[in-house]
Order: structure tokens, then sequence, then C-alpha cells
């Protein structure tokens, strides 16, 4: 930040510290203890609508609020008032004031109001409502008290958060000077509740899970590593609730499941954070056919409550969430994309001169048919799935805790759905055979030791969990944060993640 503007912040923040000293020698804050309230001020706005130009209604209110706008036009001042739930001008007349001080109600004067209170200060007022003559709704302020002294001034409207890291950065200015960007918050707050009380009703529990683990399982991610002193024992950071999950259907609970974070130590982007939320569920029972039914029902249900509707506008495209989802198989979809049938091919090396051919990037880590066919897709095919689209039957290579398919060689009953060419949902008929998920797992750790951080380690009490028996399980993962974007148009995961993880800011 360049000297000049430095020191001007430096010189409006030694003037709001002087008035805030004048209005502690008032009697008048600066800093509040309480403040009563009588209405919000989208209320006010929706209940009093009808009340005419010019008009009063003698109703006292009480408003509490930031300061916005100010505007002083020497008897009268108009200040904008801007709560939670909306704003409200504050209609200021020195006659009226300057009374009421004089008969010794808690309120200062006129003068005191419009000199000492500034722009971005708190403050809450007590008054009548009135239309004014161009017709804005406003409080005809009666007494006034000043809640809490802003040492800083606001950013110029949007002007002053041009800079979309420090709208991360600074998120409590980015929420005071954008009410898009709060009601962004508002709709992920209201479609987490609304995801807890439709697990809630269909008799789901929710059970907490470590987020400390000594062996980090239920996904391929590589894990964050921390140390607990007294035990003197490494640990990791949860990179999902899976296998903790599965333990307690194993003790006999049908229907669990997890909304919380989840933690995993990789590369940022639009649709990457390292901390992020996720809802995981586990039905006895079930397979991953009742988890696709269970996730378009969930999802529509909550599309409608949060945005009115199961058609919405994502980054200018509609997106119909209206169950049934398209269903079609990895295998399926690749050969749509490219002409290649990778049931076909006979071994790797067959297959990668196939995928060469097509143009298509032939990876060394990529050591199997299986693997070549998920890299086919993710290069040919994920970011063309643009309207909802369950992608179904996962190479058993990659898919470590997932059932082998009942028909298909080769293959898993897993699948993941797709929207706007985002992963957004990951679903198996769980394997539930303890010989095989340690065939698997001993599998996983072999890649680990050559050099895959992100492979699985064997998780021997989850191994003696599944041998003391597990019962038929579908289980689903949904990514909360990317729901999020979709459902508030928000193009990149730091716009719904209230406090993303940046670097440090360079100090000048």
């Amino acid at each position: 930040m360049a000297r000049s503007v430095l020191s001007a912040l430096s010189e409006l923040r030694e003037t709001r510290l002087e008035k805030a000293q004048a209005l502690k020698e008032l009697g008048n804050g600066p800093y509040a203890l309480r403040f009563e309230l009588s209405h919000r001020t989208a209320n006010l706005q929706a209940d009093h609508a009808d009340l005419a130009k010019g008009e009063e209604r003698l109703l006292t209110v009480s408003v509490a609020g930031r300061v916005m706008t100010r505007r002083v036009m020497g008897k009268l001042a108009f200040f904008t008032l801007a709560d939670e739930t909306g704003t409200i001008q504050l209609y200021l007349e020195k006659a009226t004031l300057d009374a009421a001080a004089s008969n010794e109600l808690a309120s200062g004067t006129f003068g005191q109001l419009t000199t000492l209170v500034d722009a971005g200060d708190w403050i809450g007022v007590t008054g009548v409502l009135r239309r004014t003559d161009r017709g804005e709704l406003s409080v005809k302020v009666q007494q006034w008290q000043i809640l809490s002294k802003s040492l800083q001034p606001l950013p110029d409207k949007w002007h002053g958060l041009a800079d979309v890291e420090k709208r991360y950065r600074q998120r409590y200015l980015d929420l005071i000077v954008s009410p898009q960007s709060r009601e962004t918050f508002r709709r992920r707050a209201l479609m987490v509740s609304a995801i807890r009380r439709w697990l809630d009703d269909r008799a789901f529990l929710e059970i907490e899970t470590p987020v400390l683990q000594a062996e980090a399982g239920g996904a391929e991610a590589r894990p964050f590593i921390t140390h607990h002193n007294t035990l003197d024992l490494p640990l990791y950071l949860r990179i999902a609730t899976e296998l903790h999950l599965k333990r307690l259907v194993v003790g006999g609970f049908e229907r669990v499941y997890e909304l919380g974070r989840i933690f995993r130590n990789e590369g940022m982007s639009t649709r990457h954070n390292p901390e992020f939320t996720s809802v995981e569920v586990y039905q006895a029972y079930a397979d991953y056919i009742d988890m696709m039914d269970l996730t378009e029902q969930l999802i529509s249900s909550v599309c409608t409550q949060i945005c009115g509707s199961t058609r919405i506008t994502y980054q200018g495209i509609e997106i119909d969430l209206t169950p049934p989802w398209r269903r079609a198989s990895m295998h399926e979809l690749v050969q749509e994309a490219t002409g290649l049938d990778f049931m076909d091919f006979a071994d790797r090396e067959v297959a990668a001169s196939a995928m060469a051919r097509a143009g298509l990037e032939v990876p060394s880590k990529a050591d199997s048919v299986g693997r070549l066919l998920n890299e086919a897709f993710e290069q040919a095919v994920e970011v063309s799935l643009i309207q909802p689209t369950f992608v179904l039957d996962y190479p058993i290579e990659i898919s470590p805790l997932a059932r082998q398919h009942r028909s298909k060689p080769g293959l898993v009953e897993r699948f993941e759905l797709f929207i706007v060419g985002r992963e957004t949902a990951n679903a198996f008929s769980e394997l539930i055979d303890p010989l095989d998920q340690r065939q698997r797992l001993e599998a996983q750790q072999a890649r680990r030791q050559a050099g895959d951080l992100e492979a699985h380690g064997v998780d021997e009490d989850f191994l003696q969990a599944l041998e003391v028996g597990m019962p038929p399980t579908g289980g689903l993962g949904i990514g909360i944060d990317r729901l999020v974007m979709l459902l508030t148009d928000s193009p990149s995961i730091r716009d719904v993640i209230a406090f993303p993880l940046l670097r440090p800011e360079l100090k000048t």
C-alpha cells in the first residue's frame, strides 16, 4: 500500500479516536453493552409499504445497525442504516433531536450526531415512521445511541474491494459492502440446515467421528500431519469420515451420517480448497442404486427449498435438477467422446497406444487399463457433463473401498455425480468382505511405499471391524462447497467459504 494512502488512513483513524473520546465524555458510548430492538429493517419496509409520501405513522420503533452513508443538509440530515436484513433511511431533524436532548432523554443533540457519528459506526435509534416526499421510508429519529465506533473507514462502495483476494482476506469488509456475498453465506447456512433436516426426517442419525486419526483413510488424498505431544504420537487430520462411519454400521446403526470439515494437503483451485465440507451418508441393506435415488431426492429437494425450483442458472447456463438424472457407465461415456472401447483392450500397452492415437495424454503413473480408462474420462468427458449425470461402474484399481460389480468383471459398483463439469457426489455399494478389503488396502500400501502419497495405508482396526461383520451398505459423499457454488451461482470455491486459506500477505 502506498505510503500516502497509509498516512491518510492513519490520520482518519486519529480523527475517529478523538470522536470516540468526545462521545465517551458526553456519556454516549462509544462502545455500548446492549440495545433493545423492536424491529428489523426488512420488516419495516414490508409492513409499511402502504405509507403515503409526506405522511408519518405514529408507531414508535427502535432499530439498530451500521451507518452506511450520511448526508447533512443544514438542519436536516439523512443517514442510511443497514442491519442484517436490509436498509432503512434515518430522517434526522435538528429541532426534534435538540428538544429530546434538552429534556434529558438518553440522546445527544443533532450537532453531536452529525459531527461525531461517521459512516461505519453502529448506532441504535428510536423514532416514528415517515415517508419522505421522495418516497423513502424513514425512521424520524427522536433518540439515538452510539453502539460501536468504527476506527477504520469503509470501502467506497465496491471500489475499495475490487481486488478479489482482498475480498477473501478481509471477508468482513466484503460482507459489509456486498449484499450478494451476504446472501451467498445465508443460503449456505440454510442449505446445510436443509440437508440435515432431510436426513433427520428419514431416520438418519448424525454421529461425529474423529478429526485426529492414527491412520487417515476413506479417500485417495494426501493428509495433513500433526503430533500429539502427551502421547508422543504422529496423527493425521481426517481426509474423509468414511471408515469411522462404517464402524458405526458394524456396531448396529443402520442409517448414519456426518456433515463436517475435511482436510486434504493438496493443490488449490477454483474448485479445491485444503479445508472443505462434505456430508457422508451410510444406509444398511442398500446399494449404489439406492444411493442414486437418495442423491436425486436430497439435492432436488434442497434446491427447491433454497432456490424455489429445480431449474436454476449457473454462470449463464440453464441447469435442470429435476429427477430422474442421466445414468451412464464410464465406458459408455468415454466411447461416446473418443470412439475408444476400453472393454476391447487386452492390456495396458494396447490401451495406451489407442489413447495416443486418439490424441490423449498417456501418464506413466496410469499402470493398468482401468487407470487409463479413468484418465481418458477425465481428459475427454468430465468437463462436458453439464447437466446432472451419474457416471457408473468405475475400474476396481481406483476404487479400493467399493464392492466388485455384481456382473461386470474388473469394475466396482460406484458412481460419481457430475454437474457443470464438476464432481459433486461419490458413492459405492460398500465393500464388506474383510479379506477382499485387506488385499485392496495392502495393494494401496504398496503404492504408497512406491511413492504415491495419496494412496491408502492399511487400517488394521477398520479391517478388524469388518471381520466382526458389516451388513450390505450403500455409502454416499456430497461436496457441500461445490453444491453451494452451484446453488448460489458462484464461480470459485473461495466465494462460498467464509474464510478460505490464503498465503500470508507480504508486509510492505
